[in-house]
């Protein structure tokens, strides 16, 4: 986000206000004159029309304004909108960033109402997911937990509300290694919401034992690629209703250790036979391909508003990613006071999705809520197109084996 104040003090004798449409003007009491640009900077700033999240304004009998806040029952004459003011750049589209690897989404989140807000996270109910969900329901958003255990989901659903008692999470079945349960969960967000503003593709697993889905595929591909892609275009005529759609992918630095590329990029390299089956492989493998999803999903659907971002949640997070090979962890609890916690984690896929200077923005790829650079195979354009078409190709292929089935049996 954009500096706010606390970086580009006043001089003394200057005070900032705020107008009601939100543009910033600056007082000079010395002198009793007013002007648009700060006296330091130069630049001129705004805040959003909204008061932050909490807030309320009250006009006294005698035309004084206060400001409360519903945790307590203090009041300020200072506007809390200040607290957020933000700079107008050079370029139009500049944004400057104050959040790094140690920000939580608390931070993140501060002052922001998402009360207009419906989101999914995939498996919410566990982890950077349940993270993902709390976050954005303690600041009002409607999320939707789309989970593979509904009996999961409430308990975490439950561990919610006892934090904000009126949360708004609705449980929904999701099973990633079904595409059939895809197209169900899509069928049935579409017959109770009429819009969709925020898409977390949070869920995955690493380095399962070798197994097929129903599909027949191998999990690790279809539970974090195929399956996502299958999802995230049936919700298209419901993202583009939203006046801010973002879809927020969570990818790894691990792609950067893909085997992939341009010439081996075929099915059976995405979902290969148990012989030729390596867990670390095929997670670094999905990973690639949450980069080019992203990247090929930006091309196609920028000019509808959709903003696609993809993400780096942080290095051996302690989750339950780790919880197929007692390995894996036992270094994932080792490393535990060294990496991210939950809520830092959360905090870059929270960023892209709520951010309001993100808006439209053709960054692609985030670490640490900064935009960072992926591998050059990860921006390859040829890459992204073909494994666009390959996805659609095996989804295809499932559908009508499903479909053939169920007309034989």
């Amino acid at each position: 986000m954009l500096d706010s104040d606390s970086g580009d003090e006043l001089p003394v004798g200057w005070e900032e206000r705020a107008t009601v449409d939100g543009n910033i003007y600056f007082v000079n009491h010395t002198t009793k004159s007013t002007q648009w640009i700060h006296p330091r900077t130069g630049k001129k700033k705004y805040v959003r029309k909204e008061l932050p999240f909490g807030w309320k304004k009250i006009v006294k009998p005698n035309g004084e304004i206060v400001f409360q806040h519903e945790s307590d029952e203090m009041t300020t004459n200072s506007d809390p909108r200040l607290a957020f003011a933000q700079e107008y750049g050079d370029n139009p589209s500049e944004v400057r960033y104050k959040f790094d690897a140690s920000s939580t989404t608390d931070e993140v989140l501060h002052g922001l109402d998402l009360s207009n807000k419906i989101a999914i996270v995939t498996g919410a109910n566990t982890g950077i997911g349940l993270e993902t969900a709390t976050s954005l329901a303690m600041h009002d958003c409607h999320v939707i937990m789309a989970c593979r255990s509904i009996s999961r989901a409430e308990e975490a659903a439950e561990k919610i509300r006892l934090k904000r008692r009126n949360a708004h999470c609705d449980l929904m079945k999701l099973n990633l290694s079904s595409l059939k349960s895809v197209k169900e969960f899509a069928e049935t967000f579409k017959s109770k919401y009429n819009k969709l503003d925020i898409l977390i593709l949070n869920a995955g697993v690493f380095s399962p034992p070798y197994w097929l889905t129903e599909d027949g595929y191998e999990s690790t591909f279809q539970i974090c690629h195929l399956s996502h892609f299958y999802l995230t275009n049936l919700l298209e005529d419901k993202l583009v209703l939203s006046d801010d759609p973002r879809v927020v992918i969570l990818a790894s630095e691990s792609h950067r250790f893909s085997l992939l590329n341009e010439n081996t990029l075929s099915e059976l390299a995405l979902s290969p036979p148990a012989d030729q089956y390596s867990g670390y492989i095929a997670y670094n493998n999905a990973k690639l391909c949450n980069l080019l999803f992203a990247h090929e999903l930006h091309m196609r659907w920028y000019c509808k508003g959709v903003t696609v971002f993809a993400v780096h949640p942080g290095n051996l997070v302690y989750s339950d990613l780790s919880r197929h090979w007692w390995l894996y962890r036992l270094l994932f609890f080792i490393v535990r006071p060294f990496t991210k916690s939950l809520q830092q984690a959360a905090s870059t896929s929270i960023f892209c999705a709520t951010s309001p200077y993100l808006k439209q923005k053709p960054v692609l790829y985030f670490n640490n809520c900064f935009p960072c650079t992926p591998s050059q195979k990860a921006m390859d354009a040829n890459m992204s197109r073909k494994l666009w078409k390959l996805s659609e190709k095996m989804t295809n292929e499932a559908l009508l084996r499903l479909n053939l089935s169920a007309f034989f049996s």
